[in-house]
């Protein structure tokens, strides 16, 4: 039988308000949501307007942590919707979060200037390290100008991540796999750039007798047999922890995957805050 879903708990209180703009659907929107909701207080308002002149009691005082902005394409909005949205809690970062409408278009940058635009799979990953660094009293990369590159955040990431490298690292270590060997050296590299020492590196699936308890699997595309040999993963060692790397996850295998034991599936090539974010939501909840 296989092992129960693990969910990613809280890294933070939920004390952390959020505000979801726009709709719960399709089934991506709604596991990001869930996945949102396990990290912070979450507020919704179906449209921008409503936001704008929303009289949410979290909100009458302070602002929210991070406005979500959720639709099955960011061409939902406008620029001078957003502007106001600004406007009205000018310290609050937005951030647009892609559905597979938009999957083969979002790594050639944003839709809305301004606006930081992440896939749905990596909400929950990248909310908790947003959220970390919020409550450690860091600008993080939400925290730059609107203006700011990609190149510039990703820049700001590296910085912060070399004052807390391997924060929540556990004991056993991180484990790698991939069935190529260019992926399961560049793995290993991230790994090893977000804090955490690498216990083994195994091409293919990686063996149920893996002594580390994180490991990191590129499959690339899941499969039913993946799903199979998860479930066995899960069931010899319930402790260990497995992150799945999908190239473009979906919602029915992402569900699959938990279902089966995942941990987290994010998206590869994946960035080192999705991962680290993974990582100290384990380390958490562990």
């Amino acid at each position: 039988m296989p092992a129960p879903a693990r969910i990613v708990e809280t890294v933070v209180a939920p004390s952390a308000d959020v505000l979801w703009v726009g709709d719960r659907e399709p089934d991506e929107l709604a596991i990001a949501r869930a996945a949102a909701a396990r990290l912070a207080e979450v507020h919704d308002v179906a449209t921008l307007d409503e936001a704008i002149s929303s009289t949410i009691p979290a909100f009458v005082e302070r602002c929210p942590a991070v406005i979500l902005l959720a639709s099955k394409s960011p061409l939902s909005w406008t620029l001078g919707e957003c502007a106001a949205l600004s406007r009205r809690w000018p310290l609050t970062p937005l951030v647009s979060i892609a559905t597979t409408l938009v999957e083969g278009r979002r790594r050639s940058g944003p839709a809305l200037p301004g606006v930081e635009e992440i896939p749905w799979n990596e909400l929950s990953a990248r909310l908790a390290w947003w959220l970390h660094d919020r409550r450690r009293g860091v600008p993080g990369s939400l925290g730059q100008p609107t203006t700011a590159r990609r190149d510039e955040r990703l820049l700001e990431f590296a910085a912060r991540l070399a004052e807390h490298a391997g924060g929540g690292a556990r004991a056993g270590g991180v484990s790698v796999a991939a069935s190529r060997a260019i992926d399961l050296e560049g793995l290993a590299e991230v790994v090893t750039a977000v804090g955490h020492p690498v216990r083994s590196r195994v091409r293919g699936r990686p063996p149920l007798d893996d002594p580390a308890e994180v490991v990191v699997w590129d499959v690339a595309s899941i499969t039913a047999a993946d799903l199979t040999w998860l479930s066995l993963l899960s069931a010899h060692r319930p402790a260990r922890a497995v992150i799945l790397l999908e190239s473009f996850p979906r919602a029915d295998t992402t569900r699959a995957a938990l279902e089966s034991g995942a941990a987290a599936v994010l998206g590869r090539p994946v960035s080192m805050e999705s991962l680290s974010g993974v990582l100290l939501g384990l380390a958490a909840a562990g």
